[in-house]
């Protein structure tokens, strides 16, 4: 654009310095014309912002809310779509109503969350959005709807109704009904991602725990025998040396007597046992403190994680259970094309349409099945997150043509990104392994400077341990010498490691680690930045595809079924009889049907998938959505599991004891 408004004054200038050429001033004016005439037919500009927003259900009762403006009363109708099981939207004016702050578990400006606009195409729901000035689309009846120019409805004339039935169960089937609500609030605990996350923040726990009681001296019993055999004999015992014989006289014929067993040794006692360095002391619960807060913040991450990781499967469920009741209907519109087929094919087609459309038919048949199969193995993806019975078929309770909208398309990179440096749990966590290093510095540049307290007592096998106990001695096989006894050692060490020069280097080491935590910082930052952008670049494409989606969706079913209907009319040349639509026509137009119903209920599970990595992207913490924004009221669900599996509880799994 800089470009552009730098070359622009130039342009300007060039046509003024050229002379007007015959008939200029008629051109002139005919060209102001023109333009005073689009500037009154001209379709407004189209502009979005952030928008908010309150979700009732039938009853009344609030359902989801975000209003970062003064409450404006406003409408939103659903956008027009084929008329599937459970759509349309019913809409009633009121005001928007503002939820008090709550408290969260993590400390993020409510002030800027965005704007949270559910669409939800079902008549259960009524949905209110209060947004600035946008394109108005006049809908049937009078009513206005405010949307997003990405999410902009097709027209509402020439639209198809389709009876599409729900998706069938088998027989065999472990029916399994649950809404999106339910599941949002089961990924708050269940998964087990969230629970070894929890699981690390107890370790990190009880590492603070540990060393916030550095300085405590251990409490320690022990007893302690010993007997002493050697030359060095200052007990008084009875050796002979060479020279000598057993009555102390000198003998020069002695050798002596082998030196044996001359004193028996016995010490029990207690003691408080202490050795530590005070830099250690003073900075292991600094350091600890920081490692718990990033291991709570990674609690927090994984929250997030297993939230997107539920809204893919639950959505990837709607997908697969939405093209497995397309293709049914694409079967069931086959047949009647087959037995069309097969009414012609008595005088007026040759009887291999009739193969080749049984043909086709083999093929949506088998496409059903795949579909079917895609349906279970989402559900048994959904039921491994949530830890649920692996053999249940999930039913989600909404339509699956259902459009959930958390972030505006429309809002741009240079408002969303700051927002997701802001609030992701993941650089949180990170900055507090980046000052658990600066701490760690400060720790080994104090080390030379503060000392090491010993604690100890009496010199004993396996260190100076015993202060006050019982003492007992005694000569030979005797242990008849006994008596109380104190031994009390109180030591301040000052160490230079390597003259210093250790020290120093685990300074410097202390320092490349802090560099490193810097580094990955900056990398966190960077995968935020191009998660956001990549998430918005999903979030604008299935906007755009999902409204032309419908659009191949109503256009299929209109020429499908005008094909089919034309089938049998036909057209006189002379005195030959040509078909206006031939059965390969109709042949293609139900292989198209076929598609646009896959490609509408894929672009709807993209729009809603790209919505949550958006959310997931921005940081957001999960319980937005799941405790204070939830889109409907949890149903009850059976949370049991078979016996042949461990049962899920709330945490981490308890240790056995």
């Amino acid at each position: 654009m800089n470009r552009s408004e730098d070359h622009q004054p130039q342009g300007r200038q060039g046509l003024d310095k050229r002379s007007p050429a015959p008939g200029g001033a008629g051109i002139g004016l005919f060209a102001l014309l023109l333009m005073a005439l689009y500037s009154c037919l001209a379709v407004p500009e189209w502009r979005t912002s952030a928008a908010a927003l309150q979700v009732k259900g039938s009853d009344g009762t609030l359902l989801v809310e975000d209003d970062p403006a003064p409450p404006v009363d406003a409408r939103s109708e659903a956008a027009p779509g084929p008329a599937l099981p459970n759509a349309g939207s019913a809409s009633e004016e009121s005001p928007v109503e503002r939820l008090p702050p709550q408290e969260s578990d993590i400390q993020v400006d409510l002030e800027r969350l965005p704007s949270i606009v559910e669409t939800i195409r079902a008549p259960h729901l009524d949905v209110l959005v209060d947004a600035p000035p946008t394109t108005s689309v006049a809908e049937p009846g009078g009513s206005l709807s405010r949307l997003s120019p990405l999410e902009l409805p097709p027209p509402p004339e020439g639209r198809v109704d389709v009876d599409l039935k729900p998706a069938p169960f088998e027989s065999t089937d472990l029916r399994f009904p649950i809404n999106f609500a339910a599941a949002l609030r089961l990924s708050s605990a269940r998964p087990l991602l969230v629970a070894a996350a929890q699981a690390a923040a107890w370790t990190a726990e009880a590492d603070l725990q540990k060393a916030q009681v550095a300085w405590v001296p251990a409490f320690m019993m022990n007893a302690i025998y010993m007997r002493h055999d050697g030359p060095a004999d200052f007990n008084h015992a009875l050796n002979v040396p060479a020279g000598t014989n057993a009555l102390g006289q000198p003998d020069p014929t002695s050798f002596g007597r082998p030196l044996n067993q001359a004193f028996n040794w016995f010490y029990s006692g207690i003691s408080l046992y202490l050795v530590v360095a005070m830099t250690d002391a003073v900075f292991q619960p600094l350091t600890a403190r920081q490692q718990l807060d990033s291991a709570r913040w990674g609690i927090q991450s994984a929250k997030n994680d297993a939230l997107l990781m539920t809204a893919r499967a639950y959505f990837d469920v709607h997908k697969y259970r939405g093209q497995y009741a397309g293709r049914l209907y694409t079967v069931q519109q086959g047949r009647k094309f087959v037995a069309a087929l097969k009414e012609l094919s008595h005088d007026l087609i040759p009887a291999v349409e009739v193969d080749r459309g049984e043909n086709l038919l083999a093929y949506l048949e088998a496409q059903a099945a795949s579909a079917r199969e895609k349906w279970r193995r989402s559900s048994a993806d959904l039921t491994q997150v949530l830890r649920l019975d692996p053999r249940a078929v999930v039913e989600p309770l909404e339509p699956d043509h259902l459009q959930i909208t958390l972030i505006d398309p429309s809002r741009s990179l240079d408002e969303l990104t700051p927002i997701g440096l802001r609030c992701r749990p993941e650089l949180e966590a990170q900055h507090s392994l980046i000052q658990l290093s600066t701490i760690r510095i400060r720790q080994e540049k104090m080390r030379p400077l503060l000392p090491a307290i010993l604690l100890t007592g009496f010199q004993a096998p396996g260190g100076m341990t015993t202060q006050l106990g019982i003492f007992g001695t005694g000569h030979d096989s005797s242990l008849n010498n006994w008596g109380l006894r104190e031994d009390f050692s109180l030591q301040a060490v000052w160490q230079l490691d390597s003259m210093g020069l250790g020290n120093l280097a685990m300074i410097k080491r202390q320092r490349g680690a802090q560099s490193e935590a810097i580094v990955h910082l900056f990398k966190l930052q960077d995968t935020v930045a191009a998660e956001i952008t990549q998430a918005q670049a999903d979030m604008q494409s299935a906007a755009v595809r999902v409204v032309e989606a419908e659009r191949t969706l109503q256009s299929s079913l209109a020429t499908f079924r005008g094909s089919l209907e034309g089938l049998g009319q036909t057209r006189r040349f002379g005195d030959v009889l040509h078909q206006i639509y031939r059965p390969q026509e109709v042949a293609y137009a139900l292989k198209l049907l076929t598609v646009a119903f896959d490609e509408y209920f894929a672009t709807v599970a993209d729009y809603n998938r790209a919505q949550f990595e958006m959310f997931h992207a921005l940081g957001y913490p999960a319980q937005e959505v799941t405790l204070k924004r939830t889109p409907g009221t949890p149903v009850s669900v059976d949370t049991g599991r078979p016996e042949f599996l461990p049962a899920v509880g709330t945490g981490p799994p308890p240790v056995p004891r």
